[in-house]
C-alpha cells in the first residue's frame, strides 16, 4: 500500500525493542507528519488469551493524541477493531488519550497493529484501503494543530511531540516491518536514465580527449 510504505519511509524512526519476557515486547519511535502510520507486526503460535497491546506515549498531550487499529493479516489485513481512547490498560504508564487493546482470546495466527494520530482512522474494513488522511499534504506534527489539542499554543502540552512507544503483552513475537523505500515514478526512472546516459557520454568524450 503506497500510503504505509511511503509513511514509513519518511520515519525518524530508530525504532528499538525490548523484551522484558518471551511474551513482552516494547517499541519506540518517532513519526514526522500527521499523516504517518506507525506499523507493529506480531505473531501468535497458539491461541492465546488476555493479549494487550497499547500505547503509553501520549504523556497529558506532550505527544501527539493516537488512535489505533488491530489488522488480521492471516486473513487478508481485515479489521478487527479501532480505538480512539483506552487509558485502562496500564494506568501506570498511560494518560487520557492514550489508545489500545484487550483482546480476552485471540486465534494463532499474524496480526497487526497501527497508530496514527487522529483523526487519521482507517479508510475502511482491509488495510489495503488505507488511511483517512491518505492522499492529503503532509504537515509536520511540530506545525500541526491537532483537532483534538485545548491549546495547540501552550508552551508544552501541545500535542506537538512525535515520540510513540507501544507495548505488547501476551503475544510469542513482534516487530516494526522495515521501512520500505518509495517505488520511484516512472518520470524519475526516465530521469535517472537520462542521466547515466549523459554521465556515460561525458566519460567517453573525456575518454576520447
Amino acid at each position: 500500500m503506497k500510503s504505509l510504505a511511503s509513511v514509513l519511509s519518511t520515519f525518524a524512526l530508530a525504532a528499538f525493542a525490548t523484551s522484558a519476557n518471551a511474551s513482552d515486547f516494547h517499541f519506540t519511535g518517532n513519526i514526522t507528519n500527521n499523516t504517518d502510520v506507525i506499523q507493529v507486526a506480531f505473531h501468535l503460535d497458539n491461541a492465546a488469551t488476555n493479549v494487550a497491546v497499547w500505547t503509553d506515549s501520549f504523556l497529558n498531550g506532550i505527544n501527539f493524541d493516537p488512535i489505533t487499529a488491530l489488522w488480521n493479516v492471516s486473513a487478508g489485513g481485515t479489521l478487527m477493531g479501532e480505538n480512539d481512547d483506552n487509558a485502562s490498560i496500564d494506568p501506570s504508564t498511560q494518560t487520557y488519550y492514550d489508545s489500545g487493546f484487550v483482546l480476552p482470546s485471540l486465534a494463532a495466527g499474524d496480526y497487526l497493529f497501527t497508530v496514527a494520530a487522529f483523526p487519521n482512522f482507517a479508510a475502511g474494513n482491509t488495510l489495503s484501503q488505507g488511511f483517512q488522511l491518505d492522499g492529503t499534504t503532509p504537515i509536520a506534527i511540530a506545525d500541526w494543530c491537532q483537532p483534538a489539542a485545548a491549546d495547540c499554543n501552550a508552551p508544552r502540552l501541545n500535542q506537538k511531540g512525535t515520540f510513540w512507544s507501544v507495548r505488547l503483552s501476551g503475544v510469542d513475537s513482534a516487530t516494526v516491518p522495515p521501512t520500505t523505500p518509495p517505488v520511484p515514478e516512472p518520470e524519475t526512472y526516465a530521469l535517472m536514465l537520462a542521466g547515466l546516459a549523459i554521465t556515460a557520454w561525458a566519460v567517453r568524450r573525456r575518454k576520447a580527449i
